[in-house]
């Protein structure tokens, strides 16, 4: 286990490389020479010196791109805030595993490997109305296991997850960590109804009020509120920070889960780009929050890492512009 305390992690999460400033200025001088105006494909532009910053290449390389799926079981759930029982967790992940599933399709597509890791789907965390979701060594635990998951031969990471119940958590980590009350970040999740919205609230508020000793540590929020899975994401996102590897950030849950590593450090989600802005309540306020705008607004809001992977096409036609385009010396085209 990489990390045998807070302090450990704390420190990890201050140590960060910066990424490599002569890759993504190559990008750009290379960008002014393709023949279009420049800057004509926008975002595009920016996503091919995004790539090569973190990889720390001149030509980026997306020979290897994966898809994490975390999995992870929650008590909140007892106070009703899901329309759906917690072993459609269990379930899901065997769906996963069969193939179908919408994140087996949509990685397919992408040409992104797929691996689901499922964490203590029979050891839900703790109730957090009522205590700690999970206590120090637990939330390092699953801290460590997304680290670990994380190699240095990927050249793009995808992070989804799968956890009934798991927006009740996302939305008391954005509450704790930026404020505005439960009502601010609450939505419907699986598709609650007025009653079982009325009950995430005030699980949410509980929790809020339970824990708020914990509410001046970002990981001490993380661990309070949070789940195994969310905790596994946010290690992955930082062993791929440690690695030179950039990510794409899926919706609510999973932004929520790494929202913790920008409050530890201000550029702490600089390798990271939001894919998608999930039709969840909260995620548009969350990534204004953060800072991250989204490349996709779909109304989508399943998770899985279903946008996330959605947008690695749109990366690989960046990339593909970027490499294959001819210059305008080459095509012998007149600049203006």
């Amino acid at each position: 286990m990489p990390f045998k305390s807070l302090s450990e992690l704390r420190a990890a999460c201050l140590d960060l490389p910066a990424g490599s400033d002569a890759a993504a200025n190559a990008v750009a001088r290379r960008q002014d020479t393709l023949t279009k105006p420049q800057g004509s494909l926008g975002r595009l532009e920016t996503i091919a010196a995004w790539l090569a910053r973190w990889q720390g290449r001149d030509m980026p390389k997306l020979d290897r791109v994966k898809v994490f799926v975390f999995a992870g079981n929650h008590g909140v759930t007892a106070q009703g805030v899901s329309a759906y029982p917690s072993e459609v967790t269990v379930q899901m992940v065997a769906n996963f595993a069969g193939g179908g599933a919408a994140i087996n399709q949509l990685a397919r597509m992408a040409g992104a490997e797929l691996d689901v890791i499922p964490l203590g789907l029979d050891h839900p965390t703790g109730d957090f109305t009522q205590g700690p979701a999970m206590d120090e060594e637990a939330f390092l635990t699953a801290v460590s296991a997304g680290y670990d998951a994380v190699t240095k031969d990927l050249d793009l990471i995808c992070f989804g997850e799968m956890g009934i119940g798991n927006t009740t958590p996302a939305a008391a980590i954005s509450a704790a960590l930026f404020g505005g009350g439960a009502e601010k970040w609450t939505g419907r999740g699986t598709g609650v109804d007025d009653a079982g919205l009325k009950r995430k609230v005030v699980a949410i508020e509980a929790g809020l009020k339970r824990h708020a000793a914990a509410f001046a540590d970002p990981l001490g929020i993380a661990a309070a509120l949070g789940g195994r899975e969310l905790a596994a994401i946010f290690g992955a996102t930082l062993a791929a920070r440690h690695l030179g590897i950039p990510v794409l950030l899926d919706g609510f849950v999973c932004t929520a889960a790494v929202a913790p590593l920008a409050r530890l450090h201000p550029t702490g989600l600089a390798h990271t780009i939001a894919a998608h802005v999930s039709a969840e309540s909260g995620h548009c306020g969350l990534l204004e929050a953060l800072g991250l705008p989204p490349l996709l607004d779909l109304g989508m809001r399943l998770g899985e890492g279903s946008g996330a992977c959605l947008a690695v096409n749109i990366v690989r036609s960046a990339l593909e512009c970027h490499a294959r385009m001819a210059s305008f010396a080459e095509a012998g085209v007149s600049e203006k």
